[in-house]
């Protein structure tokens, strides 16, 4: 009989596979890791600029590449999340056959390689901040360290309920693609939600990722406020998104792989 110890070591040891070769699949390209920075960083410099010919150089008491930067990097965590782990399942669908392999391993994995490529993503940003000599600094970093995992959490979950969902009904993914193109818009990421008339905001803040977004940014600026969002719906909406993707799977994981 196979001990929990015995399950935990062969668990670790699948993941660990997992996770080398989707971090090999996605960087086998001469830019390797590095492309995982330039992108962001080119993207961030360039809407900053148009931004800028719009508002100025700062955005409600924060520096304007701060501003973009915080949004842009909320929206890639989810969108990238969200396609990596939806297409996990059927990406890793050969390896199946292997009895210690399930659905759910590739689904973590492909969440834990996007954890870490964002993180080192945002530790580049904030070391070139740095050397850029801006001074800036964290206000409340316990608060920005916890919304990042709850947004990680969040949009982990949201790939796997369409992971599922794709795995039955294919059409599924064109659908995927068609909700995620507005966020760009819809989430304060190239504007503030303070920058609305009040009366507007209930059409924005049905959006977690506003939510997500407006709290990092008070995380890091005291000054900037945390009015129209909230803490507990970011929690609530996590903690339901979660308890609903996990069900969704024990429902119905073994007929994903018949699938």
């Amino acid at each position: 009989m196979v001990t929990f110890k015995e399950q935990v070591y062969a668990w670790r040891s699948v993941i660990f596979a997992l996770f080398l070769r989707e971090f090999q699949s996605k960087f086998n390209d001469k830019f390797g890791l590095s492309w995982a920075f330039i992108e962001p960083f080119i993207f961030i410099a360039a809407l900053s600029f148009i931004r800028g010919l719009i508002s100025g150089d700062d955005v409600h008491s924060i520096p304007l590449f701060i501003f973009m930067m915080i949004g842009l990097v909320g929206l890639q965590t989810l969108t990238s999340n969200l396609q990596s782990v939806s297409t996990s399942i059927r990406r890793n669908k050969p390896l199946y056959a292997f009895r210690q392999v399930q659905p759910l391993a590739a689904i973590v994995t492909a969440g834990f390689v996007e954890l870490s490529i964002k993180t080192v993503v945002i530790a580049l940003l904030a070391l070139a901040l740095y050397l850029l000599g801006d001074g800036f600094k964290i206000h409340d970093p316990l608060l920005f360290i916890t919304l990042y995992i709850l947004l990680w959490l969040f949009s982990v979950s949201i790939g796997l309920v369409f992971g599922i969902a794709v795995a039955f009904v294919p059409e599924v993914d064109k659908i995927k693609s068609m909700l995620t193109r507005p966020l760009m818009f819809i989430s304060c990421v190239f504007f503030s939600l303070q920058d609305m008339p009040e009366y507007l905001w209930p059409y924005f803040t049905w959006n977690p990722l506003v939510h997500f977004n407006e709290l990092a940014r008070y995380a890091c600026f005291e000054s900037y406020g945390h009015k129209g969002v909230s803490f507990s719906f970011v929690v609530e909406i996590t903690i339901v998104f979660l308890f609903l993707s996990l069900s969704l799977y024990h429902i119905t994981w073994k007929k994903v792989l018949s699938r």
